[in-house]
C-alpha cells in the first residue's frame, strides 16, 4: 500500500459517523467536514472537484435518475467517484415523484378471511404488496449526495474505507488474536506426548495448523484437561 492509503486507512472515524435505518437495512455515514479536515491536516495540498455537466453538478436521465461525480487529488494521485441521488429507502430519485411496490412484512402472518381478504389477528386488512412513493429530487438532495460522494471518494484513498467493508475498526486498530509462546508450545507438546494425545487431531479441533497458533485461552483449557 502507498503512504497516503496507509495513513488515511489507519484513522478511526467511528466517533464521527451516524447510523440511519431503513426497514431492515442500517447504513453508516461519515461526517464530510470531519473527513475533509482529517485529509487536509495530513495533506494540505489535497484538492477535490465537483464534476459539472453544462454548468450543473449532476447528470440526469429520466429513466434512471440523477448521478453526481467528484474527483479528489492527493499527492498527485486522482480518484474519481460517483453516487446516485437516493431517498431514505435507497430508491433513485427523479424529476417527478413515482410509485413503487414493496412487500408488506405483516402479510405472512395474516389469514384469509371469509370475504377473501387477508387480515392479521387484530382484524387489520393487509395485501401482499403496499404502495410507496419516491418523492422528486430537490437541490437539497443533490447537494447532500455530492458531499456523500466526496466522503466515498476519500474512502478510495483509505479514509473510512472499512465502513464500506462492514468492519468495526480501521486496519491499524484491528486486534489480532494472541498466540502462545514457543516455550509454551514446546511444553504443551511434551505433555501431550506423555498423555499419548493425537496432536494433529487436537490442532484440527482448535482450528489451528500447529500448537504455537493456539490462543492462551485454548492453552489453559487443554492444560486443564491434561491435569
Amino acid at each position: 500500500m502507498g503512504e497516503v492509503f496507509e495513513t488515511l486507512n489507519s484513522i478511526n472515524v467511528n466517533d464521527r459517523t451516524e447510523k440511519k435505518s431503513t426497514g431492515s437495512t442500517e447504513s453508516t455515514y461519515l461526517s464530510w467536514p470531519f473527513a475533509w479536515a482529517e485529509v487536509k491536516k495530513r495533506y494540505p495540498a489535497a484538492v477535490y472537484e465537483i464534476v459539472k455537466f453544462d454548468g450543473l453538478p449532476y447528470v440526469y436521465d429520466p429513466k434512471t435518475g440523477y448521478m453526481v461525480y467528484t474527483i479528489v487529488t492527493i499527492n498527485g494521485i486522482s480518484h474519481e467517484m460517483w453516487l446516485p441521488v437516493m431517498d431514505g429507502a435507497n430508491k433513485a430519485m427523479k424529476a417527478e415523484p413515482y410509485k413503487y411496490l414493496v412487500k408488506d412484512s405483516a402479510f405472512k402472518w395474516c389469514k384469509k378471511d371469509t370475504d377473501g381478504k387477508y387480515r392479521d389477528k387484530y382484524g387489520n386488512e393487509h395485501t401482499e404488496y403496499i404502495e410507496k412513493t419516491c418523492e422528486a429530487a430537490t437541490m437539497f438532495d443533490i447537494n447532500k449526495t455530492i458531499m456523500r460522494c466526496l466522503v466515498k471518494n476519500l474512502a478510495m484513498f483509505g479514509l473510512g474505507l472499512y465502513i464500506y467493508a462492514g468492519e468495526d475498526l480501521p486496519e491499524a486498530e484491528t486486534v489480532k488474536p494472541k498466540t502462545i509462546t514457543s516455550e509454551e508450545a514446546d511444553y504443551l507438546y511434551d505433555k501431550l506426548a506423555d498423555a499419548d494425545v493425537n496432536i494433529e487431531a487436537l490442532c484440527k479441533q482448535y482450528r489451528v495448523k500447529r500448537l504455537q497458533d493456539l490462543t492462551p485461552e485454548a492453552y489453559i483449557n487443554i492444560m486443564g484437561k491434561l491435569k
